[in-house]
């Protein structure tokens, strides 16, 4: 904790006037600095063509310990009537290998029709990937090794029905093989759903309302997603449960340079669903600073904000508070469950649309760091 209060105090002290006052200075430090962001931007131009980026990967999360490897994303848009008002496409692709022995690639489609009237989004995830599980619940086991491989596909598909709302069929499919577990630990029982591997499949519906201005830094609007998912033998699922997930954002733009965003996530499963696919809280997107999949329960809910700053030219600093927690049963959420996390970050944008590389430091039951594409909320 005491190394996060260092960092935002630090943090704080820029903003609040030391690097401003350097940049306005005609001084040798102030031509330092702007040499220095001119690099930066030739690095990024250096590795960029007109659609493509392509960044060099050496990340850091507690969930897999130093990774290298590559990311790589295209952005494009339709060509004719109504691409100038149309969304930016993408296609992210990522391979990546970690310290923990993890091996990660996913590719991934987002397109978006002309005018915006429909949203295609394809993903295909293959991983060998040694993990570790905690137990159900708030409180958590000291954590056990296992090792899955498994491939992981999503199609989804809306169609825009009104200003802002977005409706649409989803399809999910995973196989996923457990070949490792720790002797005498839960998986190795047998008695934990999933811990024999698992094929799901399911079907259900996504409902959006969307307003934002941009997707990949948005100053203003919301975005309000309500999805439910079912999956069943009768389309070949070896586990029989549902699952209903909310994601509500909103944005407020203070000043041209500041933007607060909050998220309130809930997440409700009922019938049989394997540990992999219960609800949990943690990782890189939800409640930074604990481990993803650490709290996992049948329920979950998160609620997140951040403070968005835009420093000089294409720097951003983020400071981000979370707190949720997970139950059994929805009746036993309690206020006094809730676990907190807090953190900064900082941002890079590397394109006009927005798109930002970001770096950021958490702290809720341990200090970490996470390096990624785009924004969190």
């Amino acid at each position: 904790m005491n190394r996060l209060i260092l960092l935002t105090f630090a943090a704080w002290m820029l903003v609040s006037g030391g690097f401003a006052q350097i940049l306005r200075e005609d001084s040798n430090q102030g031509t330092l600095i702007e040499q220095m962001f001119d690099t930066a931007d030739k690095l990024i131009n250096a590795v960029s063509s007109d659609h493509w980026t392509v960044i060099p990967a050496l990340t850091y999360s507690p969930e897999t310990s130093i990774g290298i490897g590559a990311r790589a994303i295209k952005l494009f848009r339709p060509i004719g009537e109504g691409a100038a008002s149309t969304r930016p496409s993408t296609v992210p692709i990522t391979l990546l290998y970690t310290l923990n022995q993890q091996l990660l690639f996913t590719t991934e489609l987002n397109l978006w029709q002309a005018d915006n009237v429909g949203y295609l989004n394809s993903r295909l995830e293959l991983a060998d990937f040694p993990f570790k599980f905690y137990g159900f619940g708030n409180s958590p086991t000291k954590g056990e090794f296992y090792a899955s491989r498994y491939a992981h596909f999503h199609l989804l598909y809306e169609r825009k029905v009104a200003k802002g709302v977005y409706i649409g069929p989803v399809y999910e499919f995973r196989q996923e093989d457990i070949y490792r577990t720790e002797p005498t630990g839960m998986l190795e029982s047998g008695n934990v759903r999933g811990s024999s591997g698992q094929v799901l499949s399911g079907v259900g519906g996504v409902l959006n309302y969307d307003t934002r201005e941009n997707i990949f830094q948005p100053t203003s609007g919301a975005y309000h997603q309500a999805r439910l998912m079912l999956f069943s033998p009768v389309i070949g699922s070896s586990y029989s449960f549902a699952q209903l997930k909310v994601d509500f954002r909103k944005y407020f733009s203070i000043n041209p340079n500041q933007v607060l965003a909050v998220q309130a996530w809930m997440s409700l499963t009922a019938g049989a669903a394997p540990f992999q696919q219960v609800s949990l809280i943690g990782g890189s997107d939800r409640m930074r600073g604990y481990f993803e999949g650490k709290y996992r329960d049948r329920h979950a809910m998160v609620f997140q904000s951040e403070y968005r700053l835009r420093i000089y030219r294409n720097l951003g600093l983020v400071f981000f508070g979370s707190t949720g927690q997970v139950t059994s049963a929805p009746d036993q959420f309690r206020f006094s469950k809730f676990k907190v996390s807090g953190g900064m970050g900082f941002r890079y944008k590397i394109n006009e649309e927005g798109l930002s590389i970001r770096l950021d430091f958490g702290v809720g039951d341990q200090f970490a760091y996470y390096f990624g594409l785009n924004e969190v909320i």
